[in-house]
């Protein structure tokens, strides 16, 4: 979970070693790697990077709740009118539906077509498939890094 502002500003500094240095910019290289062929497999099917996460977002959540564009705005740390926006671009394209809530009128909820269920499926195949390349070096320099954040720096 992420710190709040306060918690930052008042939890004590733990000076870091070069090689702390080193490992956190080789994780954040390694996530890039992961959002760089997350951004470009999403453009091979015609959608944005963001649009993926929405269709993602969407199809998780509303196994157990509504999925309401308030809802998405929060998941993708997004404002509301940009949510709004992305949700119009995505049911132009046929990838989701708008719909009256059935547990309240005032609301509406987010749903995937056929469409958009048959595009998130290719997608997040290629991506499991990707993590399971990536994840074990992921995994590792977390692993190296984690050690380093909670006991003081690392050797």
């Amino acid at each position: 979970m992420l710190l709040s502002r306060a918690a930052a500003r008042t939890r004590a500094v733990v000076p870091l070693s070069d090689a702390d240095y080193a490992r956190l910019a080789a994780f954040r290289h390694a996530l890039r790697d992961f959002l760089n062929f997350s951004e470009a497999a999403a453009a091979r099917i015609g959608l944005t990077g963001q649009q993926y996460q929405a269709l993602l977002v969407v199809r998780a959540v509303s196994l157990t709740r509504e999925m309401t564009v308030s809802e998405l705005a929060r998941h993708l740390l997004i404002k509301h009118h940009s949510a709004v926006g992305l949700v119009d671009r995505l049911q132009d394209q046929g990838h989701l539906l708008r719909r009256p809530s059935p547990l309240d009128g005032r609301k509406v909820e987010l749903r995937l077509t056929a469409k958009g269920t048959r595009v998130l499926g290719r997608l997040a195949d290629l991506h499991r498939h990707e993590l399971a390349q990536a994840g074990p070096q992921l995994m590792a320099l977390l692993a190296q890094i984690t050690p380093a954040t909670e006991h003081g720096p690392g050797p």
